[in-house]
């Protein structure tokens, strides 16, 4: 068990962010409101799955929606804690933990935020060991589990509770409700049992974001290279070791809000090694495919991540701006996100790419078959 306490969460939140691929909402947000509740409630237990019964019910929580409109619609605070509360009534059983379904800088403090106002630990797991932007994109999903029943609310307090048949038309359904609610809302779904949370998670990535977050800390105040950090870290990790994919100034990006995601591309101009060539990266909410030139330098699932080149402070795509100069990491994924079925759910097919996934390892063979220390 870990207590996450302000620097804690305000690390953790960090290293999320990274993980979210440039996804799963505003991290300075999060920070508010995970803040806040701590301050208030006090440090929240963090503990690993191994840790819940096999019988305890095991709650997951987050936002659903385009990650600019939160930006717009600032949360109470509250909502997400209501979607728990009504899904413990509509199934008759109180919660022992809450999780969340991904990594981000936003998402995964929401179960912080609901832990704190209603005693509970959080589960140092996730489901997607990313963000992705689809309900059924979990691992709980390949392992057979249903989403539903889901509450959703708004901050207005509406609130509503899902049935359906199949993930899919669960993704349709909260998809829908989101745009209506105007264009995000709070979801309390994925109801576990501690041994189907065993079975079907993706653990330590609440811990590990931590670990991540706090290397990139500490690299910035010992004034140090954090994106060598940021390398030596993922060395050591499930994830395979960062790789620098690119950097250069951004000289053009495009944002659209399509059927409740936001989507686009960001184009980037070399400098340094890199200058003459041009990055652009595509994203539906998180960065899917890099390209340099044209030809692919990184695919979803494997993460692609934007930095200050300066400050080292990740940027979601939300935060991308005309002229930012940036520096562009690709991360391998773990194994248990490669699998046949885990492609089948979230690979670049699925978002209407037609590509077939390779690993960042392959596609940067002479990196990857370098000696960690003479690699970066």
């Amino acid at each position: 068990m870990i207590r996450i306490g302000e620097q804690e969460i305000e690390d953790l939140l960090w290293g999320a962010a990274v993980l979210g691929a440039g996804g799963g909402g505003d991290p300075y947000l999060g920070l508010l409101m995970a803040k806040k509740a701590i301050g208030k409630y006090g440090p929240i237990s963090l503990i690993h799955p191994l840790e819940v019964p096999d019988d305890a019910l095991v709650i997951s929580t987050a936002i659903i929606g385009a990650d600019t409109i939160l930006l717009e619609k600032i949360p109470r605070g509250n909502e997400a804690y209501a979607s728990v509360k009504k899904l413990e009534e509509y199934l008759g059983k109180k919660a022992y933990g809450v999780m969340t379904t991904e990594c981000g800088g936003f998402n995964s403090t929401v179960p912080f935020v609901v832990a704190a106002q209603a005693g509970l630990p959080v589960i140092d797991a996730d489901a997607m060991g990313r963000a992705f932007p689809e309900q059924q994109m979990t691992s709980f999903h390949i392992y057979g589990l249903k989403g539903s029943p889901m509450v959703m609310t708004n901050e207005k307090s509406d609130c509503c509770v899902l049935e359906t048949k199949d993930n899919y038309f669960l993704e349709k359904l909260c998809r829908s409700i989101s745009v209506e609610y105007g264009g995000v809302a709070y979801f309390a779904g994925y109801s576990l049992t501690g041994k189907e949370l065993k079975e079907a998670s993706i653990p330590n990535t609440l811990s590990f974001s931590l670990r991540l977050g706090r290397a990139i800390r500490e690299a910035r105040e010992n004034k140090q290279d954090v994106i060598e950090a940021i390398i030596e870290t993922t060395s050591n990790s499930v994830y395979g070791r960062a790789i620098k994919l690119f950097s250069g100034k951004i000289t053009d990006i495009k944002r659209n809000v399509v059927n409740g995601f936001m989507q686009g591309k960001t184009r980037v101009q070399g400098f340094q090694s890199f200058s003459g060539q041009t990055l652009e990266v595509c994203f539906q909410n998180e960065n899917l495919i890099a390209y340099i030139d044209g030809k692919v330098v990184a695919t979803v699932p494997d993460i692609i991540m934007f930095f200050d080149e300066v400050t080292g402070i990740p940027l979601p795509t939300t935060k991308l701006r005309y002229g930012y100069r940036v520096v562009v990491l690709g991360i391998p994924t773990p194994e248990i996100m490669r699998t046949e079925a885990a492609l089948n759910i979230w690979g670049p097919k699925c978002f209407g790419y037609e590509l077939d996934y390779v690993p960042l390892e392959i596609l940067h063979s002479a990196y990857y078959n370098t000696a960690p220390e003479f690699a970066s």
